[in-house]
């Protein structure tokens, strides 16, 4: 599995701008440079995982956000990951799936 950096540069950026903080702020919070905040942002640097921890400390939001993009907190975080596997299956694996989740709507599963 390669790690898109560009991705997660562009979660930053957009976290960042969310939260009503620039680039200069951001550095400042994180002892680092705005040239660095910017190479981050863009991709072209190999952010360290002790890094990304203190950007998603700086900025308030979770780590896996600024890498999957998908909140654990957010309701449907489920949702992408079940996408990708149902995408995998051919046909008959789906009916299955399908039958699969009306059994356990039907009988108000504790799963």
């Amino acid at each position: 599995m390669n790690v898109d950096y560009a991705a997660i540069g562009q979660r930053i950026k957009q976290v960042r701008r969310s939260r009503g903080l620039t680039q200069e702020r951001l550095a400042e919070a994180l002892s680092v440079s705005v040239g660095y905040i910017s190479q981050m942002e863009r991709g072209v640097t190999k952010i360290n995982l002790d890094t990304l921890a203190a950007v998603s400390s700086c900025l308030g939001c979770e780590l896996s956000e600024l890498v999957t993009g998908v909140s654990v907190h957010h309701g449907r975080y489920l949702e992408r990951e079940l996408a990708q596997l149902v995408e995998r299956m051919d046909a008959r694996q789906r009916r299955l799936l399908l039958a699969i989740a009306r059994l356990l709507l039907s009988e108000g599963s504790p799963l």
